[in-house]
């Protein structure tokens, strides 16, 4: 279901009506989203069952990271947030709805994609040295290189599938960017089925370039990367745009290189953090990269399916308000955004502090020998849950400054980010025992976002004034306080597991019943605490639920 075709952009309209609107735009993409998320984890959960928390997932991870940053603080969050508005206001300005100036930002695009990418395949080598710590023995930098030249060829897929994104976003079509990865997924658990079928050792050890898994594994990313991007073309072509090389020179694309280039420094400013959390973590105890991305793509699933979504709707809007010159409208849904994500998340983000542990075992401990690696990524999710909120209010902080094309002011903020974070991050094997540095970086992960959040809400308090924030604040204080009462409930219903069933949240059995049943009673009450304290956000955020569930 594409956005409603009359956008409310002046802020004496943006009242009660506006909020279960956006909701609703939101809830367009949220079954699509869900299926994404629960299947990319379920791709992600089969690899560590097959992989084990070792060394040898650490390699793949490592080096699957390389394509999956660029995608995730570039091309992901940035690309699309720049790229979102100068296409509207080009189909607002120009006679063909901007149509040659959407072809000559592809070409452009695609042309220096594929560049990035053949210069990534060549310099695999030197980003494992960069990027993993070898010193400790803990890691395996040849496997990593070896995976390198078979992953990051996905750099090239990733950016057609986010440039063919912020096109279609920018005409209000959500559906098919959302369903996308599922393609993306499905080849993956083909692939990790063709992985336990073909021969050779599981755990790739010897290492030998022509093993069979290795070659299953590395070429399968890369293809469903490919596939994710290849399904947006039937959409495009329906959407009226027309796929075509377009050469030749456009004024307004100085100005879009401008935005870019400030993006591009967002990136290398971003890659700093990648680098310190994956080198102090691969130099920590073996598995502790998979541990830290494991909890990471757990606290991605509520996050992607709720703040996503959210953020995905809300971003044209954002765009056409500030194309208008309006700027009440555009704050009027920075609040909307930050109270609704709040009412969504924070009584997720406090069950999950709760209920990690049990849900590492649930959900990574297939066999009770794993009970032990399962219960140590859990904490990973305990220790990191407290960013879901900060995470994304400052995403939609970073949105509004895109929306008024100044891409300058996120990368500064991002800098003052990454000096507060890698100085901590190289500090935990020092604080920190090997087997808890993990712990200490997910922390202090969670930590740079809270900063950032409330240094984003000091700049936009210079840029723009009053920024309605009482009402805001407001809203985190009662969702704040009822979702401590959830926390607590599910952490009473953990405790009587741990006393009355044997093994307690140990094992699978008690882990899913402390999950399950702490879960629901969790959430029960915390919301029934957001009743009885009146907030106005719950009542939206509810219907788009239900209208979710009725979907489903």
């Amino acid at each position: 279901m594409s956005e409603p075709a009359t956008i409310v952009i002046r802020a004496a309209d943006l009242q009660a009506e506006e909020t279960p609107s956006l909701a609703k735009a939101s809830g367009s993409m949220a079954i699509a989203t869900l299926i994404s998320r629960v299947t990319g984890f379920g791709w992600r959960l089969a690899l560590t069952v097959l992989l084990g928390i070792t060394a040898t997932q650490d390699a793949y991870n490592a080096a699957n990271n390389f394509p999956n940053m660029i995608y995730e603080l570039f091309v992901g969050n940035v690309l699309t947030s720049v790229m979102i508005p100068v296409l509207i206001k080009a189909r607002h300005d120009d006679e063909d709805k901007g149509v040659a100036y959407t072809q000559r930002l592809v070409t452009m695009g695609t042309v220096m994609l594929l560049v990035v990418t053949l210069l990534a395949v060549a310099c695999a080598p030197l980003l494992t040295r960069v990027f993993v710590d070898s010193s400790t023995g803990q890691s395996r930098p040849e496997v990593v290189t070896a995976f390198g030249y078979l992953v990051l060829p996905e750099i090239l897929f990733y950016g057609i599938s986010a440039l063919f994104s912020a096109i279609l976003n920018a005409q209000n079509i959500f559906k098919a960017p959302a369903w996308a990865p599922v393609a993306n997924n499905v080849i993956m658990f083909g692939t990790l089925a063709a992985y336990m079928i073909v021969p050779g050792d599981r755990d790739l050890n010897p290492f030998h370039f022509t093993d069979a898994k290795f070659l299953v594994l590395g070429i399968g990313s890369s293809l469903g990367v490919a596939a994710q991007a290849l399904v947006l073309v039937p959409a495009l072509l329906r959407s009226g745009f027309k796929l075509r090389w377009r050469w030749g020179w456009d004024k307004r694309i100085s100005q879009f290189g401008g935005l870019m280039g400030w993006a591009f420094g967002y990136v290398l400013v971003s890659q700093v953090t990648v680098w310190a959390t994956t080198r102090v973590a691969t130099g920590a105890a073996g598995g502790g990269l998979s541990i830290y991305l494991q909890s990471w793509n757990l606290l991605q699933v509520p996050y992607g399916v709720l703040g996503v979504s959210l953020l995905t709707a809300i971003m044209p809007k954002m765009s056409q308000a500030a194309a208008e010159g309006d700027v009440p409208g555009v704050l009027d849904y920075l609040s909307q955004g930050s109270r609704l994500t709040a009412v969504m998340l924070v009584p997720i983000s406090a069950l999950m502090t709760v209920l990690g542990p049990a849900m590492g075992v649930a959900l990574f401990s297939i066999k009770s020998s794993e009970s032990a690696g399962a219960f140590e990524l859990g904490l990973g999710v305990t220790a990191s849950a407290f960013l879901l909120l900060p995470y994304a209010v400052t995403l939609l902080q970073l949105r509004v400054f895109y929306a008024f094309n100044d891409s300058r002011t996120p990368t500064v903020l991002r800098l003052l980010m990454v000096i507060f974070q890698v100085p901590l991050t190289f500090a935990c094997p020092f604080l920190l025992p090997a087997q808890d540095v993990v712990y200490g970086i997910a922390c202090v992960n969670g930590l740079t976002y809270t900063v950032g959040m409330v240094m984003g809400e000091l700049w936009l308090r210079r840029r723009f004034g009053k920024l309605g924030s009482r009402r805001v604040v407001k809203t985190y204080v009662k969702t704040g306080v009822s979702s401590v009462w959830g926390a607590a409930a599910a952490l009473a219903v953990a405790l009587v597991v741990t006393h009355y069933i044997p093994g307690g949240i140990h094992r699978a059995g008690g882990a899913w019943l402390t999950l399950v049943g702490g879960g629901l009673l969790g959430l029960a009450c915390a919301f029934g605490m957001m009743t009885l304290l009146r907030v106005h956000e719950l009542q939206p955020a509810l219907s788009r639920i239900t209208r979710f569930v009725r979907r489903t």
